[in-house]
C-alpha cells in the first residue's frame, strides 16, 4: 500500500470523515446566515465548512444558496477543495452544478481538470483563503492549522497549489537517528537493489530505496554534520540537506502536503512549510529570513556497485522501529510501474520525455538562476559529459550502474573515463574519482558539485524555466 492516497479511496474518506466527525461532536453546529449582499469572510468560510461537515439537508441547502447569491471569483478554489472533501454524493452533485454554473466549465468530478484550470489563471484567492485552508485541514489533523493560519503575508508560493497528500503530519514517519549496520551484516540486500549513497567527511552510508520509500526522510548526524535526507517518492527526488543554518538546527519532518506534487517539509519550531527542492521556507514565519539550506550530493546506484566501491559503508538496518514490508519494489509499486501521476501538476509543456523519466538536476543558486536538467538516458550514452552553469564548469561521470557523479572541473578538460574510477585529462594526467572530490596523481583536488536525480515532471513543474538536455 502506498503512502499517499488518491481522492476517492476509502482511506482518504475514512480519515477525513473520522476527523471531521470527532471535531464536530465536540463543537456546536451553527447554520450559516443567508446573506443577499457580499458575505464577510467568516460567513463565507462557515458556509464552505458547513457543506463539508453538516448532516442537515436544510443547512446544507442554505449554505449553497448563500454562496450562489453572493458568488465571488475567489470562491472557485474554496469550492473545489470543499467538493474534494465532501462525503455525500447528493451534496457533491449540487456543488458540481454550482461550480459549473459559475465558471462555465463542464469538468464534472474531474479534479485534475478543475485544478489545472485554476492554476492556468493568475491567482484569484483572497487573504481569507489561508484561514479557510487552515480550518478545513485542521478537521483532518489539528497540527495542519498552523501551516496556514495568519500566514497571508508569509508565503512565497501559490497557496492554491498546496494540496493535502493523504497523510497526517509525520504520518509517513521519518527515520530519526536510524540504526546503521555494516555491509557484511546487510544480508537482506541483493546486489541489484537500489540504494541512495552519501559520503560526508568520510562517513559513507547507504539508504536502500526499499526502506526509505516507506519513510521519505532520515534525520541524523553524518560525519559530524546534522543532516536530513529527503526522499520525495512522487517526484523521484532524494536530496541531502545540512539542517544547520547560521547556528540554528532546523528539525524537519513530513508535513503531509505537496506543492506541484513535490513533498513539503515542516520544521518543528515554527511549523513553517519548506520546499523540498529548494531547501528553504515556503509558507510561515521563516519566509524572507534568508534561510536556504546547503545541500550535498546523493548517488542513486545499486547495492552491489556501492558496496564494491565502499566496502566500509554503513547501511540502514531493517530494525527501523516500524512494521513495514521492506521488500524490494513493494512500496509505490503501482505508481512506479506507470507514467501516470498521483497528483496533477500545472501543464509542464515539454512532453519530449516521459513524466517519470529520470533527470540529473544541475543548479548553483548562489551564483546563477540558470537551471539544467540532463536526461539520465542521455548521460548513460555519454558517460563523460562536460558543460557549465553560470561561470562554473562541471563534468558528469556516469558509471555502468547508471549512477551520476558531478564535479567542478575548473580549467580542466577530460578525454577518457574508464566507467569506474579512473579519468584522464587532456594533458594526460590521471585522476581518481571519489565521493567527495576527484584527485589527480599530482595531488590536485576537484570538489564535488552537489546534484541529485528527479523525475522530469516534478522538476519541470517546480522550475518551469529549466533547460532540458536530452
Amino acid at each position: 500500500m502506498v503512502s499517499y492516497i488518491k481522492f476517492g479511496t476509502l482511506l482518504c474518506f475514512a480519515l477525513s470523515l473520522f476527523a471531521i466527525t470527532s471535531y464536530f461532536t465536540k463543537s456546536t453546529r451553527t447554520a450559516p446566515r443567508t446573506v443577499l449582499n457580499t458575505l464577510d469572510k467568516e460567513e463565507a468560510i462557515l458556509n464552505f465548512l458547513t457543506i463539508v461537515t453538516s448532516e442537515s439537508e436544510d443547512t446544507l441547502n442554505r449554505a449553497i444558496v448563500s454562496l450562489d447569491k453572493n458568488w465571488d471569483e475567489s470562491y472557485e478554489i474554496m469550492l473545489i477543495e470543499t467538493l474534494y472533501f465532501t462525503q455525500s454524493r447528493k451534496v457533491s452533485n449540487k456543488l458540481v452544478r454550482l461550480l459549473e454554473k459559475k465558471t462555465r466549465n463542464k469538468f464534472g468530478f474531474d479534479f485534475d481538470k478543475w485544478y489545472q484550470w485554476v492554476w492556468s489563471k493568475d491567482a484569484k484567492y483572497n487573504p481569507e483563503y489561508f484561514e479557510f485552508k487552515a480550518k478545513l485541514h485542521r478537521l483532518i489533523d489539528k497540527k495542519f492549522g498552523p501551516y496556514f493560519l495568519e500566514r497571508q503575508k508569509q508565503s512565497n508560493i501559490r497557496l492554491d497549489e498546496v494540496r493535502w497528500g493523504g497523510v497526517l503530519q509525520d504520518g509517513i514517519p521519518p527515520l530519526r537517528n536510524p540504526q546503521m549496520i555494516t555491509a557484511g551484516e546487510a544480508n537482506y540486500l541483493s546486489d541489484d537493489n537500489i540504494v541512495f549513497g552519501i559520503a560526508v567527511n568520510g562517513d559513507v552510508r547507504a539508504y536502500p530505496k526499499r526502506i526509505l520509500a516507506w519513510h521519505e526522510m532520515f534525520v541524523d548526524t553524518v560525519g559530524d554534520i546534522p543532516v536530513a535526507g529527503v526522499y520525495c517518492t512522487l517526484c523521484g527526488t532524494v536530496i541531502l540537506y545540512k539542517t544547520q543554518h547560521n547556528g540554528v538546527n532546523h528539525e524537519l519532518g513530513t508535513s503531509g502536503f505537496l506543492y506541484r506534487s513535490n513533498k513539503l517539509m515542516y520544521d518543528k519550531a515554527t511549523q513553517s512549510l519548506w520546499s523540498t527542492l529548494e531547501g528553504e521556507p515556503a509558507i510561515g514565519p521563516l519566509v524572507g529570513k534568508g534561510i536556504k539550506l546547503d545541500y550535498l550530493s546523493v548517488v542513486t546506484t545499486t547495492w552491489g556497485e556501492w558496496k564494491r566501491r565502499h566496502p566500509e559503508t554503513k547501511v540502514l538496518s531493517l530494525n527501523t522501529g516500524h512494521r513495514r514490508n521492506y521488500g524490494e519494489g513493494v512500496a509505490y509499486q503501482e505508481y512506479f510501474a506507470t507514467d501516470d501521476l498521483m497528483f496533477v501538476v500545472p501543464d509542464i509543456g515539454d512532453k519530449s520525455i516521459k513524466n517519470k523519466d529520470e533527470i540529473l538536476a544541475i543548479r548553483h543558486p548562489a551564483i546563477t538562476d540558470e537551471n539544467i536538467a540532463i536526461a539520465s538516458k542521455y548521460l548513460k550514452n555519454k558517460p563523460l559529459y562536460e558543460s557549465s552553469i553560470g561561470n562554473v564548469s562541471f563534468v558528469v561521470f556516469t558509471d555502468k550502474s547508471g549512477a551520476h557523479r558531478v564535479y567542478e572541473s575548473q580549467t580542466k578538460r577530460f578525454k577518457s573515463y574508464d566507467g569506474n574510477s579512473i579519468v584522464i585529462d587532456t594533458d594526460g594526467v590521471k585522476w581518481t574519482i571519489a565521493e567527495e572530490g576527484m584527485k589527480s596523481e599530482q595531488g590536485d583536488i576537484l570538489p564535488r558539485f552537489p546534484s541529485h536525480n528527479a523525475f522530469w515532471f516534478g522538476y519541470k513543474a517546480a522550475f518551469p524555466e529549466v533547460t532540458l538536455i536530452k
